[in-house]
């Protein structure tokens, strides 16, 4: 079963826009995971980005056990965003919401409405940020009448200066620190769309820990803000930050400097991926390029910050793991444990 989406196709549109982007001028950083300008005594740094399809698991479920799931919904939404602008070192500030409908009526349900904007209150107080306003179009048309189209912005702020995360600080030795993924998040959802509609259970398929199928997908994105915001405080060292999300594992050679980026341990097997796995009939390859794995966010750190990093990850609630190392190499993640390894090639996201 091959649903997942085509990066090659995506990627060479981004890069022409960033080209392009370049062109309109400005001494702005482009190509990260948020784009970065600077200020006189900081940094900012903005963010756009959308929650994808998983709402519409959110909208097959309702029907099996009642519940909404939108404020989850949000909080995935949110942790789109915000995850990617904490990856250059930024303290979220101000987010703002996009809730395009493809007919008004869509807010008619109270409870689906009422859990969407609480969500997204509370993902806010999550990433330490207010939430200032947003858009809610009605797109007939374009956005299907039963459907909502969730994405949102944001900016905040590297203060002082010597936060900027670029990758320019990476050397060799450097340990690879993994925080762990509350499940899939919103990655991979076209996939796992695809493989319940193939189940005799649908969503309502029950996974080998008792959970429904549906559930487990449905599970909150984790927002790693304050866990940033703590190391940063604790004075720990980072070098990098990649918020793994699409394109898998391939995510963690982001940084533009070639080092061989080398995986030693990988999260235990879990009870969803396992069932993606099986059912989507994929290779361990193609798990590791489409899904985090159980792996929401990497961290590069010095050497000797690594126990630092982890204590502070467990006291905010997060389970993390030293998972490997940088070496001075070609640029391509070398997973160990699976005997995979994707060259550079495999990742084209910035020009």
């Amino acid at each position: 079963m091959h649903y997942q989406v085509n990066y090659t196709i995506l990627d060479s549109f981004k890069i022409a826009a960033q080209r392009a982007a370049k062109r309109t001028g400005g001494s702005a950083i482009r190509g990260e995971s948020a784009y970065v300008w600077e200020e006189r005594d900081c940094y900012r740094a903005m963010v756009i980005e959308g929650l994808g399809t998983k709402s519409l698991v959110a909208d097959a479920m309702r029907p099996i056990n009642g519940k909404t799931y939108y404020d989850a919904i949000a909080q995935d939404a949110l942790a789109m965003i915000v995850n990617d602008l904490i990856t250059v070192g930024a303290k979220p500030e101000v987010v703002n919401a996009y809730f395009a409908v493809g007919d008004c009526r869509w807010f008619e349900d109270k409870k689906r409405a009422g859990d969407l904007i609480r969500g997204w209150a509370n993902a806010c107080s999550l990433a330490g940020a207010v939430w200032g306003g947003g858009e809610t179009p009605t797109l007939k048309g374009i956005v299907e009448p039963a459907v909502i189209d969730i994405a949102g912005s944001a900016i905040g702020i590297v203060k002082p200066k010597k936060r900027l995360l670029l990758g320019e600080a990476i050397t060799h030795g450097d340990a690879i620190v993994l925080v762990e993924s509350s499940g899939i998040h919103a990655n991979g959802l076209t996939l796992a769309r695809a493989i319940a509609d193939v189940l005799p259970g649908g969503y309502a398929t029950k996974l080998t820990n008792g959970f429904m199928y549906g559930e487990a997908l449905l599970r909150s994105t984790h927002i790693y803000a304050r866990l940033m915001s703590a190391l940063f405080d604790a004075g720990v060292d980072i070098h990098y930050a990649v918020n793994v999300t699409g394109h898998g594992w391939r995510k963690l050679m982001r940084p533009t400097r070639a080092f061989t980026y080398v995986i030693e341990e990988t999260p235990p097997d879990s009870p969803l991926f396992s069932f993606l796995q099986k059912h989507g009939k994929l290779s361990d390859r193609e798990m590791f390029e489409t899904f985090n794995m159980g792996a929401g966010f990497a961290l590069y750190v010095r050497a000797n910050a690594v126990a630092r990093a982890i204590a502070i990850a467990e006291k905010k609630g997060f389970h993390a793991w030293h998972a490997g190392s940088v070496r001075n190499g070609k640029k391509q993640v070398v997973i160990k444990p699976k005997n995979i390894v994707f060259s550079r090639e495999t990742l084209k996201i910035r020009d």
